[in-house]
């Protein structure tokens, strides 16, 4: 048996063996990634249904101090492991009929969005101003996403976030790229304003500038929101609308609705006459028009006389222009369809949804997918996007309309105020993701618009959450889930721009040339830093 000994010193004596580090400090190594998955649950849990809006503020504090000064492969799994603890949970709802794989993927994929804009966050820390430059990142991140792929998946914006924040008046600003820049600044700054505070503490130099910088990203997007209420009015400007909105309900949850269209189109007609017996009695105000929700009429009315039946009979009993929710084939085409039913006329409009949800309205890759299986056939329900904005006009009022899916976009939303409506109607189908967070987070979506755009914004949905907001972002009356029932009241119409409305993709612009800008500077500093080294 041959024995080694220990390795000599120096001076020829015989050095100890290193002791093995200690378990505790072995662990702490893993503790950044923890606090990266941590945080991004924080920042979930400030979504909606809950109020917790604020929770955004430590959430991105906490991302600001794993990130801080890390390479950029440290920087990239850091940031990947704060957007899945994020987006894993708040995406549940997309897992709810077609199982794990597809929710999991969907989240895997926009998490490396949030991993690049953690690499941009660590290379910008350095720099002075590094929350500012740090919040116009997460920005450009956010404009990325919801472009690509397939036109993008603005789902889990943080302005989304914010419905019941104080920061929600700066949507009307500069729309929902200034609202979250101003809520990701705020939680930049927060975390410098506690380093700072700590290096003082520690007897080191902190530098007016840079406290003046902390302190300043912090209250600024305060005050910026305070100031920003003036822009934010429910006075009508354009007189008032009675507006009504139905929600028939869906015969049992799931898919398996979708085999029973006929009863959905039953339900909606039925509660809509349910309402005019109540308009009759003189319970109940009568409508200037009515809205049906998404989906509403699965059975195309154009060709089947029974369909079309169903609906002149609820229109007729209402006595007033529908819009109802369609499934219409056309040219050997399939369109999701708003179609305006008059009374006396009949159908008269339409709007095609032109943000169509892939892989849920459509396929894509579908050459790729039949290579992978030969099997495999087109959807039955391969919708074509619609090219022309929505809006209807109805007795002299301009209703724009934004189909489900379209109101997490900017530009489908603000088109139908810069062609004239004078309220906002987003007809959703809901019924396939159950009683998931899929509906609160759709409504806090609409929320959003409603002050972006300082406009009334109507959401019947098929099974709940239905809902009425007033241009101040209030929710006034709303449904259950899996209930039929209806919505009455006199809302206001306004037509005045807000400076969102008016500017449109610019701000967003301008914060994504900010963080071209900051993490340029940081580059070109990594890169003087590493020649003076080199010399």
């Amino acid at each position: 048996m041959t024995v080694t000994a220990p390795p000599a010193g120096p001076s020829g004596q015989v050095e100890p063996e290193a002791a093995p580090a200690p378990r505790g400090r072995r662990l702490l190594r893993f503790l950044p990634a923890v606090v990266a998955v941590l945080s991004g649950a924080l920042l979930y849990v400030s979504f909606p249904p809950r109020p917790l809006w604020f929770l955004a503020l430590p959430a991105f504090a906490a991302f600001a101090w794993v990130l801080r000064e890390r390479s950029w492969k440290p920087a990239f799994g850091l940031g990947y492991l704060f957007g899945l603890g994020f987006l894993v949970p708040l995406l549940k709802w997309t897992g709810v009929e077609v199982g794990p794989l597809p929710w999991l993927a969907l989240a895997a994929i926009e998490a490396v969005f949030v991993g690049l804009v953690g690499v941009g966050v660590a290379a910008v820390s350095r720099l002075p101003g590094a929350p500012l430059w740090s919040a116009a990142l997460w920005t450009a991140g956010e404009a990325a996403r919801a472009r690509a792929p397939f036109s993008g998946f603005p789902w889990g914006k943080i302005a989304f976030g914010q419905a019941d924040g104080i920061f929600l008046p700066l949507a009307a600003v500069g729309g929902t790229p200034v609202l979250g820049f101003a809520v990701v600044l705020c939680g930049f700054g927060l975390y410098d304003v506690v380093r700072l505070v700590r290096e003082r503490r520690l007897a080191r130099v902190v530098t007016r500038p840079a406290a003046a910088v902390a302190l300043l990203s912090v209250a600024v997007p305060v005050v910026g929101a305070v100031a920003a209420r003036s822009l934010v009015s429910d006075k009508a400007e354009d007189g008032t609308v009675t507006v009504a909105a139905i929600q028939g309900n869906v015969p049992r949850l799931g898919l398996e609705f979708n085999a029973q269209r006929r009863a959905v189109l039953e339900y909606h007609a039925r509660e809509t006459e349910r309402l005019a017996a109540e308009v009759k009695a003189g319970k109940t105000a009568k409508p200037d028009f009515v809205l049906w929700p998404e989906n509403s009429s699965d059975v195309d009315p154009f060709t089947d006389p029974t369909a079309a039946a169903v609906i002149e009979q609820a229109v007729e009993a209402i006595g007033a222009p529908v819009s109802v929710g369609g499934v219409v084939q056309r040219d050997g085409k399939l369109f999701n369809e708003q179609i305006l039913w008059d009374p006396a006329k009949g159908p008269t409009q339409t709007y095609d949804k032109r943000q169509i949800q892939p892989f849920g309205e459509y396929m894509p890759l579908q050459g790729l997918v039949k290579a992978i299986n030969p099997n495999w056939t087109a959807m039955a329900s391969n919708f074509t996007r619609g090219t022309k904005p929505g809006v209807f006009t109805i007795g002299g009022t301009k209703v724009g309309i934004a189909t489900c899916y379209e109101a997490a976009f900017d530009w489908d939303v603000r088109d139908t105020v810069t062609h004239g409506a004078q309220l906002i109607s987003v007809p959703s189908n809901n019924a396939t993701f159950d009683r998931s967070e899929m509906t609160y987070q759709q409504l806090a979506m609409s929320r959003v618009r409603a002050v972006e755009h300082s406009r009334t914004v109507v959401v019947p949905v098929t099974s709940g959450v239905s809902a009425i907001i007033m241009p101040d972002g209030r929710i006034t009356q709303k449904t259950g889930m899996f209930v039929a029932d209806s919505l009455v009241q006199k809302v206001p119409l306004r037509s005045s721009e807000t400076p969102a409305t008016r500017m449109g993709i610019l701000p967003e612009m301008l914060l994504v040339l900010v963080a071209a800008g900051g993490l340029g500077w940081a580059i070109g500093s990594g890169l003087r830093a590493r020649r003076t080294g080199d010399a």
